[in-house]
């Protein structure tokens, strides 16, 4: 419990600091409003803390480089792609109750449900998530964030971040990732039968179970781009606008819970502006 405890007060402290940075440097002075081309420019890239984020950058490319790739090479090369498949099922399945909750806070009963069928078909008949019998079954998986929440609620992603390890964010994302962080259903029970080690073992398998996936795709686009960072920015803000908007195209209106009043709509294409 006092590791654990440690551990998210850490967690805690490190992540206020980048997000005070970030609102701070949020405030940087935008170019002369007589020169509109270099306005919109600068509202496009949304990158104040540009000279930062780059730094951070090399120093997350080197430890793919040297760390983070090799071992998600090396587990590709020694795990058949069947056993790859059954890790990453169990662990889609462990993040169920994430998914559910922010399923049911953006307003989508029906994907809720999608949520909870997969989740007590694959838990029960899939051996814990092992065998995706509910996919078999016509439930398609789909996973949703609390950063994808504040977005539905309104809440605008603010300058770009490029966080250490984790790589590219936002303010309002890198607040969805501490708060989930927090409120992990799974991690919580093992934190309070002291095994904070599978924790850990399971945010380790995680993250080598996206590397391996992205393996093909980020050796293209570091080969075909003149400029990395500025892909791998671009991209990231595309992919979560198609995130945020469920690939649908109609309004969305949701309450954030606790608030009263009347709310304005939000559509989705306003979403995908804002992520932008």
């Amino acid at each position: 419990m006092t590791v654990s405890r440690a551990r998210r007060s850490a967690v805690t402290r490190i992540a206020g600091s980048i997000l005070a940075f970030a609102l701070v440097a949020g405030c940087a002075t935008p170019p002369p409003a007589d020169d509109p081309e270099a306005v919109a420019e600068w509202e496009q890239v949304n990158d104040p803390l540009e000279p930062v984020n780059r730094a951070v950058f090399e120093f997350n490319r080197a430890a793919d480089t040297y760390a983070i790739k090799p071992a998600a090479q090396g587990y590709r090369a020694v795990m058949p792609k069947f056993g790859r498949d059954r890790v990453h099922n169990v662990l889609s399945n462990l993040n169920s109750p994430l998914t559910f909750a922010n399923d049911v806070l953006q307003g989508e009963p029906d994907r809720a449900v999608q949520t909870l069928f997969r989740a007590m078909l694959n838990t029960s008949f899939g051996l814990l998530g092992y065998a995706d019998v509910a996919a078999e079954a016509g439930i398609p998986a789909h996973e949703e964030d609390f950063g994808q929440t504040l977005a539905v609620w309104g809440v605008g992603e603010g300058p770009f971040l490029m966080l250490p390890i984790f790589g590219p964010s936002n303010p309002r994302d890198t607040v969805g990732l501490v708060a989930e962080f927090f409120a992990d259903p799974f991690d919580i029970a093992m934190g309070n039968m002291g095994r904070e080690w599978i924790s850990y073992t399971r945010g380790g398998m995680t993250g080598l179970d996206k590397r391996e996936s992205l393996l093909d795709t980020l050796d293209e686009i570091e080969r075909t781009s003149l400029d990395y960072y500025a892909s791998l920015r671009s991209l990231y803000r595309q992919h979560r606008a198609s995130e945020i908007k469920n690939g649908r195209g109609g309004p969305t209106k949701v309450l954030a819970p606790g608030l009263t009043g009347s709310a304005e709509p939000v559509r989705n294409d306003e979403l995908s502006q804002r992520a932008q």
